[in-house]
């Protein structure tokens, strides 16, 4: 089978190895078990080294399909895609007609002309992977409005399971809810209780972009304020993006290097020793699909205090197995507090967080695409 992946992630390679965003590596190295071949259709660069969060594909029969960079995001770069447009159409086509199944991911500018170009291969086994936020009742750029239209629409899609995040009502039948996976059912661990107490250090992390979007100085200010009612804290960021640099600056204006740590971004072995250490995930964004790190926080006990985005209510039982915040510094250090008084509700609900998490494993994951990639799929 020649499995076709459409998306906009942008490719590197090194040492005749294509390199991506790990995450989205890690999931197709999955589907690549089950196919004999991968086509990539997506951007390239090869001036650009592969970071530390970076993957390897691991598929023998791995080719790229190298398609130019393009936005919508202002009128001039509008006008230079109208010029593109003719050749990516081609492009996508081609490769279309030429794989055995189609494999959309979205929402992205690649994603949106492929849920255009796929209407024409009714016959043809697709798969779209739409990792936003899928909440219908949610703001969202028009783009990724048009691609909720035309992949929910099973008459414009046919032939297609849309793979998203939450359990929504009133979807039509080509609509699949879908979770992403990251450890093992060998990994799990017995429940490791943290000691949460006025004595002991509150443990504090935050796992993600350090982008606008993402909040991460609201995670540092809820560190100092904790810090300045004598409460001993540490937080440790892993991530980059372009608020580095204000955290950097907020943490030294206000003395907290013994307090809060960037260290950037980090392989996921030391992401999950970081989870099975601390007592909270303070991710406060403003936007997420099914948010991994709040996933892995929970399958290791390490209890998510988080905004009500997307399918996150439904990841933290509304309120069962987790905090859900509108992200006020002061409601958040209230919410530490009270655990710090109540440390059996911790013990509680990281035990809770921590059962839930552990449903979703690769193993599970695996039996998963079954049903979407219709082959036997052999679980060792």
């Amino acid at each position: 089978m020649n499995l076709l992946v459409v998306g906009h992630v942008v490719h590197k390679k090194k040492e005749n190895r294509f390199f991506a965003y790990g995450p989205y590596v890690r999931e197709m190295n999955l589907w690549g078990e089950y196919v004999d071949q991968i086509t990539i259709l997506a951007p390239f660069n090869p001036l650009e080294h592969p970071d530390p969060i970076d993957l390897p594909f691991f598929h023998s029969q791995v080719s790229l399909v190298q398609v130019p960079q393009f936005n919508l995001t202002s009128g001039g770069e509008i006008i230079k895609t109208f010029f593109k447009l003719p050749f990516l159409v081609i492009k996508i086509w081609k490769a279309m007609r030429k794989a055995d199944h189609i494999h959309l991911r979205c929402p992205g500018n690649m994603g949106l002309i492929g849920s255009v170009v796929q209407i024409a291969f009714p016959s043809k086994m697709k798969s779209a992977k739409y990792a936003g936020n899928w909440d219908r009742k949610e703001s969202k750029p028009f783009s990724y409005r048009i691609q909720q239209k035309i992949l929910s629409n099973s008459f414009l899609t046919k032939n297609m399971q849309v793979l998203v995040y939450g359990d929504w009502p009133n979807e039509s039948k080509n609509i699949k809810p879908f979770f992403t996976a990251s450890y093992s059912e060998t990994e799990i661990q017995p429940f490791k209780e943290r000691v949460l107490e006025n004595q002991s250090q509150l443990r504090l992390v935050f796992a993600g972009g350090l982008t606008v979007g993402k909040q991460p100085l609201i995670s540092a200010k809820v560190a100092e304020s904790m810090i300045l009612r004598g409460i001993d804290v540490r937080l440790d960021f892993y991530g980059e993006g372009e608020e580095r640099g204000r955290l950097e600056s907020f943490i030294e204006e206000g003395q907290l290097q013994n307090s809060i740590f960037l260290h950037g971004n980090v392989n996921a072995e030391t992401l999950k020793q970081a989870f099975q250490e601390t007592h909270f995930l303070i991710f406060i964004s403003q936007s997420e699909g099914w948010p991994k790190v709040v996933a892995e926080a929970m399958f290791w006990g390490c209890v998510p205090i988080t905004t009500e985005v997307s399918c996150v209510p439904q990841m933290l039982g509304y309120g069962e197995r987790g905090e859900l915040v509108k992200g006020q510094i002061e409601e958040i250090i209230n919410i530490l507090e009270s655990y710090i008084l109540k440390p059996e509700l911790f013990k509680e609900k990281s035990q809770k967080a921590m059962e839930w998490s552990r449903q979703f494993t690769l193993e599970r994951f695996k039996k998963e695409l079954q049903s979407i990639l219709q082959v036997k799929i052999k679980i060792d």
